[in-house]
């Protein structure tokens, strides 16, 4: 089976500031950071994309529009379902002292939870006060399937490969740690930003060399590569599609490396006022998202 093939090498999806409606589109110019330039307030101008982000035959036009908010490159129609990996960085593990695993560690995210670029990261009220919950930021890769993957080998895994992305898997260790599953900790509404550009696996033919980072307020906190994934995204995909088919749509976060801030002493935390900005290298650019704490419910008056 031949690799997919996209008429498009960077996709993003905006409202337009030509028509105030959602498009799709390759922006103009190649190298520009896009969620960076958006959160400064920067003109970026795309060609049109034709069609839909999961089909490979979409047409880039020639028609420019102009970006007037930028989205997560799929809409939560688009994705079929979000499967994580946890502890997938041989140097994360080490600084958490914790054995690497033997298998993949395998969580799941509700729709819910994602956001786009230069959204707001909510810290709920279950997760406060954050000092003692300690919400926590995991720049990762994202993988995108894009054709039915079943029984996949290893050697032919990243012909599935629609493209990649990135996220901020913003995870709420004192939930996290309580229990044996983590699923619950990592699915508050609106605490996962994606994006904020689809890259095609043509444009990424080795996704074991891109780079990450992740800066809080100012500081840089993480500073890594996937080249220190414990299951690289071959190996990956290959696990996960063992009798069960991943759908065109699905999209797989890969684990973050080292420098998280639940393993520093003292703890470092996310708190609202707090400015992340996630970073992921070959094109997929910035996620910089503020973060906020829910308010208390509102006390309705006595008559």
């Amino acid at each position: 089976m031949a690799p997919i093939s996209t008429n498009w090498s960077r996709l993003i999806r905006f409202v337009a500031a030509e028509t105030s409606r959602v498009h799709i589109g390759e922006p103009f110019d190649t190298t520009l950071d896009v969620g960076l330039a958006f959160h400064e307030g920067k003109v970026i101008k795309a060609y049109e994309i034709v069609g839909s982000a999961l089909d490979p035959s979409s047409q880039v036009s020639g028609n420019v529009l102009t970006v007037k908010h930028l989205l997560s490159p799929l809409s939560n129609e688009e994705i079929k379902i979000v499967r994580c990996l946890g502890l997938n960085y041989a140097d994360h593990a080490e600084e958490a002292k914790l054995a690497a695993p033997k298998f993949p560690i395998l969580f799941y995210k509700p729709l819910t939870s994602l956001i786009g670029p230069s959204a707001t990261v909510t810290i709920p009220r279950v997760a406060q006060p954050a000092k003692d919950h300690l919400p926590d930021y995991e720049v990762e890769l994202v993988i995108v399937i894009g054709k039915p993957a079943k029984d996949v080998s290893e050697k032919d895994a990243l012909e599935y490969v629609l493209g990649y992305t990135g996220a901020n898997d913003v995870s709420f260790r004192y939930h996290q740690m309580a229990v044996s599953q983590w699923g619950f900790s990592k699915s508050f509404d609106n605490t996962n930003p994606l994006g904020p550009c689809l890259v095609s696996a043509k444009a990424i033919p080795d996704p074991q060399t891109i780079p990450l980072k992740c800066v809080l307020n100012g500081q840089t906190v993480q500073d890594g590569t996937t080249a220190d994934q414990i299951f690289n995204v071959r190996q990956t995909i290959a696990f996960l599609s063992q009798g069960t088919t991943l759908e065109p749509g699905s999209i797989i976060l890969t684990g973050t490396p080292k420098g998280v801030g639940f393993v520093k002493k003292p703890p470092l935390y996310l708190k609202g006022g707090d400015n992340m900005s996630v970073w992921v290298g070959n094109g997929v650019g910035t996620l910089v998202n503020d973060v906020k704490e829910e308010g208390p419910h509102a006390t309705k008056a006595k008559l």
